[in-house]
């Protein structure tokens, strides 16, 4: 009679653990997905370059590798909870052969599509751990649902997401500024070990009633409606959280790490949608509607003029929806017997999202169109309760008649026509558009319907007028646009927001070298240098095509080559109805198409005379053409007494502490021209240039100076910053370079 009250007292001490080891099982799974990848993105980039291509391949690997974990565990349920047990413990055994975490000592052949290369790369460096790890959330809250008398198992999902919420965070703020990449993957395969210790200890924690028996379901499986419902809930926060990033560093504001902002957003709203106690997530789910017209009809508005609050309010209109769909997704969870078919579905419904704004809407458009779509998307699947009573009584008719009403006024707003045409008449057209669109909230077409009228109105009709002429190029690298200035007479091409080169049409005036590559710029100084100090066939090398304003300081007999990643860069350039310099002043130049780092190491050694490096992607310098593994390389083409020089303008980093750190640790010789145009100058579209030239040669540098005439003072030595040690392959933090914190906030706390 003793053994029975003896067993019920070890059952109820078990079980007085059971939801803090499951809760911290769960948050170390997801710390260490999350954490792993930045470190591997990192890892891989020397090796892979920086296509963007390679690193749309990678984030399908990873949302494939997650969609593969939640699957396996759907299918694992079908057999009895210790079998599960005992194969998930062996395949963590299996995949602990991929120890310690890094990738694989495979290069990238030099014939080979990097895009179609990268996955097998990355699956076959991290793809079992990914897997196994990935599939901690829905296994481990299926294993806590075992036992009945535990609870509700889905507030452990807030759990997880609060774990990968931390995980992404960390490795930017904390684990990249203080740890090489080799001791990042000891510390994360040390976290491996002690995630399976945990995952042991859950396993002994089933019942053992459950020992042998199949798991019982509990209701009806879900139907193949409530299935794609589930997926479409999931699908639209995740495309956004992708086409939000894409839109903030296309038309706002490029700041350095602003992808983490999104994602962790995007984390954090599962973190409320599934908690257990539920006032904050009801009240974003009734406002939700309400911020769709006030956040989300600034979907096609530049807002470059208060990017700080145009960002804010995109992020929070991301927030909101995410908050919004998965709340309405966690309102529709099953029984907790069908919860990994639920996980399954999410894993879908994310895959389907990223595969939409990484893959297919760069195909499809020239702009990120795929913002707007998925904000109205949202619109239709948000839940929605009457705002205005009267409302509720308007005849279907006279809804529909009202929304052709407001696309016809949207389309007069955003044109300025008839009374329209002053930016105090346009407002009130589009408040009058936001207002009808507010007594829609409750029905859901009509409602989509008025947020798409009011998006048009903010300057929807002239980005598809723009889209129409074909003023604008899109590729995985971002949006470029060509525009033509009436006064001065020139062109120019934008890349985001950051400007890409100008060419003047003045007559007399089309090779002059403009924006950052002016004649008294540090490139146009050394450029120019050639011509008096090098032999008349030099060899110059670009690391950036750009609209190929460099070419005009081409001379007869030299050999010009450039180092361009992007196709359509080079398309835009060749162009001679768009911009003329290559056509007029290097027609013969070549044009290397791939990641320069790894185009250049392929290059004979000791062949260029010179090389400028001038690679940003919108306004990010890629890190991995700056690190001491980088300088080798531009080191071993150039011949020994050849000249480097390095663009590093930028608003948000101050670059120059990189290369002083370089410059003392490896030997070279530096100086830096910091040159800022007069007003008849930027009349002439000059712009404020950074450049740096460094050389392993003392008297090439001072042949520099000695060529920059009157200029010669302007060269100075290079700044540095106590204690910053540089980048190299294994170490590259961007946090010790931030800019002054003004500077994020351009057109708000400066005038």
């Amino acid at each position: 009679m003793t053994a029975a009250p003896a067993q019920e007292a070890a059952v109820s001490g078990r079980e007085r653990f059971a939801k803090p080891l499951f809760l911290l099982t769960v948050l170390a799974g997801s710390f260490l997905l999350f954490l792993t990848q930045p470190m591997i993105a990192r890892m891989a980039l020397p090796r892979l370059g920086g296509a963007p291509a390679v690193w749309n391949s990678a984030m399908l690997v990873y949302q494939g590798l997650l969609l593969a974990g939640y699957a396996y565990a759907h299918f694992l349920t079908r057999i009895p909870p210790r079998r599960q047990a005992g194969l998930h413990l062996a395949l963590f055994a299996v995949a602990a052969l991929w120890l310690p975490i890094g990738v694989s000592s495979a290069i990238l052949p030099a014939d080979s599509v990097p895009a179609l290369w990268a996955p097998w790369f990355l699956a076959s460096s991290i793809g079992p751990l990914f897997f196994i790890v990935s599939a901690q959330a829905p296994l481990m809250q299926r294993w806590y649902a075992l036992e009945g008398a535990r609870g509700d198992p889905y507030p452990l999902y807030a759990a997880s997401n609060l774990g990968s919420f931390a995980g992404l965070l960390s490795y930017p703020l904390l684990v990249e500024p203080l740890l090489t990449l080799e001791q990042q993957s000891l510390l994360w395969s040390l976290g491996y070990i002690l995630l399976v210790l945990m995952v042991v200890a859950c396993a002994l924690t089933i019942p053992p009633a459950a020992v042998e028996a199949m798991p019982k379901a509990e209701g009806p499986a879900p139907s193949r409606r409530r299935l794609l419902h589930w997926v479409a809930l999931a699908a639209i926060p995740s495309g956004l959280m992708l086409s939000t990033t894409t839109h903030l560093t296309t038309d706002i504001v490029a700041v350095p790490m602003l992808w983490v902002l999104p994602l962790a957003l995007y984390l954090l709203s599962f973190v409320i949608a599934f908690a257990h106690r539920r006032g904050l997530a009801n009240l974003i789910v009734n406002l939700a509607p309400l911020f769709l017209l006030v956040a989300g009809g600034f979907a096609f508005s530049g807002g470059t003029s208060l990017p700080f609050i145009t960002a804010t309010l995109g992020l929070l209109l991301l927030f909101i929806i995410a908050v919004a769909l998965h709340a309405e997704m966690y309102r529709r969870r099953p029984e907790p017997a069908h919860l990994t078919a639920f996980y399954l579905a999410m894993a879908v419904g994310g895959v389907l999202g990223g595969v939409f704004c990484a893959i297919l809407a760069p195909t499809l458009f020239d702009w990120a169109y795929e913002h707007p779509i998925l904000i109205v998307a949202a619109a239709l699947l948000v839940p929605q309760i009457p705002f205005i009573p009267w409302a509720i009584d308007m005849p279907a008719r006279l809804r529909w008649l009202l929304v052709a009403g407001m696309l016809a006024l949207s389309w007069a707003v955003d044109q300025r026509l008839g009374p329209f045409d002053s930016d105090g008449s346009a407002l009130l057209g589009s408040i009058l558009i936001s207002l009808v669109a507010l007594a829609f909230i409750g029905w859901r077409w009509a409602f989509a319907a008025g947020l798409a009228a009011l998006m048009l109105s903010y300057g929807g009709w002239t980005k598809l007028d723009e889209s129409r002429e074909g003023v604008r190029t899109r590729s995985y690298f971002g949006v470029y646009t060509v525009t033509t200035r009436r006064s001065p007479p020139s062109r120019q091409l934008t890349h985001g927001t950051t400007l890409h080169g100008v060419q003047n049409l003045t007559p007399g005036g089309e090779t002059e070298p403009t924006s950052y590559y002016a004649r008294r710029s540090g490139v146009g100084h050394a450029l120019m240098s050639l011509r008096t100090f090098r032999d008349p066939d030099a060899a110059v090398g670009v690391v950036g095509l750009g609209t190929g304003t460099l070419s005009c300081y081409a001379q007869p007999g030299q050999d010009w080559r450039f180092f361009e990643i992007d196709p359509a860069m080079v398309r835009i350039a060749r162009d001679p109805s768009i911009f003329t310099f290559l056509s007029r002043c290097a027609p013969q130049a070549k044009v290397v198409l791939g990641d320069a780092r790894l185009s250049l190491a392929r290059e004979p050694a000791g062949r260029l005379d010179l090389l400028a490096v001038d690679a940003f992607s919108s306004d990010a310098i890629p890190i991995h053409l700056l690190t001491r593994e980088a300088l080798q390389v531009y080191r071993r083409a150039l011949k020994p007494d050849g000249l480097l020089l390095i663009h590093i303008s930028n608003r948000y980093l101050d670059l120059e502490p990189v290369l002083a750190a370089a410059s003392k640790r490896d030997g070279w010789h530096s100086a830096a021209l910091d040159y800022s145009p007069g007003l008849e100058e930027e009349g002439r579209n000059v712009s404020r240039s950074v450049w740096v030239a460094m050389t392993r040669d003392a008297d090439t540098l001072m042949i520099l100076r000695i060529s920059s005439a009157e200029d010669a003072h302007l060269w100075r030595p290079l700044l540095g910053r106590p204690g910053f040690p540089g980048w190299t392959d294994d170490y590259a933090s961007v946090l010790p370079l931030l800019e002054d914190w003004n500077a994020w906030l351009p057109g708000v706390l400066k005038p």
